[in-house]
């Protein structure tokens, strides 16, 4: 999952500064979730799905299809 976020959040040319402000949270909170040092609370899984136009389950690597299930 944190390889997931870091990814998704490069590959749009964002850094973890402008993710974190979007989340509402500092960069360094940030960071640690990118790092695996801190879980991702579901709140914040959900957000960042939202925000990338994911699924939470890509996030969470239980598949490789990004696309949500609507």
């Amino acid at each position: 999952m944190y390889k997931r976020i870091r990814d998704l959040r490069e590959d749009r040319d964002l850094n973890q500064t402008a993710v974190a402000k979007m989340l509402g949270m500092s960069q360094t909170g940030y960071s640690k979730y990118e790092t695996g040092e801190n879980d991702v609370p579901t709140d914040i899984l959900i957000k960042l799905a939202d925000f990338y136009g994911v699924s939470v389950d890509y996030l969470l690597g239980r598949t490789k299809n990004p696309k949500m299930n609507v």
